[in-house]
């Protein structure tokens, strides 16, 4: 008989016990650690007192119909991906330029605003990069302008439409403008912004001594497995545009039966696709926790530094004053944030200033990687294909780009109010 060590028992029982236990929990990713500890933080401030449990409740309130519209417009977006409509187009883009990659240029900067304006920015992040990269490896051209394309034009082409931007979202309901009533109001500006951001990406990551070539050869037609899938699928989201423009729906309850026929279609024809990472639960953790800890610091603080630097003018230095304080937070902590303690200290009648803090937020989160959820989800999916982004070109750039487009934007902005 052979005598066991204390310590030898101790493993050989914590073996036996870890081999009959078949499931583990899986690994969190970095960003999924970011959420939940965002919203942990969020929680403890209410269960400490610092966010009284009614401002806590209001806020929920407030951002429930907007977490409902992100989780079915990702949803949505998923979903048309897996039908390959984004594959489709992308390849017929890259065809219809016929090897000229100033024809290139163009068609991917209109791709992306439409993506951007008609769906939102981190649709365009999540989804529109991925196909970006892999189309820049069919095609063999550069990925770094495709990728700059993506990230800049998902921040400076989300002025447009309620459902282009989170905070546009807030903004709406703060300013009483129905949605066809905000593009009408926002035009000019998206228009300027997208200019402005087209000649940085040209003259920064386009021009032939930064692509590396010439020409290029362009792919063959991209063959999708399922036709009615992909019918259905790019019908929805047509649908889905043309329900909040022309027929005044709710921007939730557009997105929620828009997702609902394209879910059903894939039950119907494709599961697979249908898991539960489906449901985005990360971005709408984030988004939570991120506007109770922000409403927390802005009881403690935050709203008198936003005031010293927005001031109240409804003016356009007043209007410079709010895009540039916006645009300058977001960069150091979130564009979401920024606006909601920016928007906290403007005073009611101020529509334009208000406006113009919505310019900063959204076009100004193009210097730091975390500036805003798209940028930072651009980051980790490049990270994710192997494409390395100078981090010290990409800051450089995107403040030369923030600078210069919130001037052009204010200015545009002021003058059409």
């Amino acid at each position: 008989m052979h005598y066991r060590a204390p310590g030898d028992l101790r493993g050989g029982f914590r073996r036996a016990i870890l081999s009959a236990v078949p499931l583990r929990l899986p690994r969190l990713h970095v960003l999924d650690r970011i959420a939940i500890a965002l919203l942990v933080l969020g929680l403890l401030c209410v269960a400490t007192g610092l966010l009284p449990g009614d401002d806590a409740w209001a806020v929920v309130r407030r951002i429930t119909p907007s977490l409902l519209f992100l989780a079915s417009v990702v949803i949505l977006a998923e979903l048309t991906a897996e039908a390959e409509v984004f594959d489709v187009i992308a390849a017929r883009i890259a065809i219809a330029a016929r090897g000229s990659y100033f024809v290139l240029f163009l068609l991917c900067v209109g791709f992306a605003t439409l993506t951007t304006a008609a769906l939102n920015l981190d649709t365009t992040a999540v989804l529109l990069t991925p196909v970006m990269l892999a189309l820049a490896g069919k095609v063999g051209i550069a990925p770094i302008p495709l990728a700059m394309t993506t990230v800049w034009l998902a921040n400076t082409a989300s002025l447009l439409l309620p459902v282009s931007n989170l905070t546009n979202l807030l903004a709406l309901d703060r300013i009483g403008l129905e949605p066809i009533g905000f593009a009408a109001r926002m035009w000019p500006a998206q228009l300027v912004s997208v200019a402005v951001t087209m000649v940085f990406l040209w003259v920064f990551y386009w021009r032939r001594s930064r692509r590396g070539a010439d020409s290029y050869e362009p792919p063959q037609p991209h063959q999708v497995p399922d036709r009615v899938l992909f019918r259905i699928a790019g019908a929805a989201c047509v649908a889905f545009v043309v329900a909040i423009l022309a027929v005044n729906v709710e921007l939730w309850i557009a997105s929620a039966v828009a997702a609902a026929v394209v879910l059903i279609a894939f039950a119907v024809r494709n599961p697979a696709p249908l898991r539960p990472g489906l449901f985005p639960w990360r971005l709408l953790v984030f988004v939570t926790g991120l506007f109770l800890v922000i409403e927390t610091i802005s009881r403690h603080g935050l709203s008198e530094v936003m005031l010293s630097l927005m001031g109240t003018g409804n003016d356009l230095a007043g209007l410079f004053r709010a895009a540039f304080a916006g645009a300058g937070l977001a960069n150091v902590v979130n564009n979401l944030p920024a606006y909601v303690a920016g928007e906290a200290v403007v005073p009611d009648g101020n529509a334009d200033q208000l406006l113009a803090l919505l310019v900063g937020t959204n076009v100004g989160p193009v210097i730091t990687p975390w500036a805003s959820l798209a940028t930072l989800l651009w980051y980790e999916r490049c990270a994710a294909r192997g494409v390395r982004v100078p981090v010290g070109r990409f800051a450089a750039t995107g403040a030369g780009l923030a600078v210069a487009a919130l001037l052009a934007t204010v200015a545009v902005l002021s003058v059409t109010g």
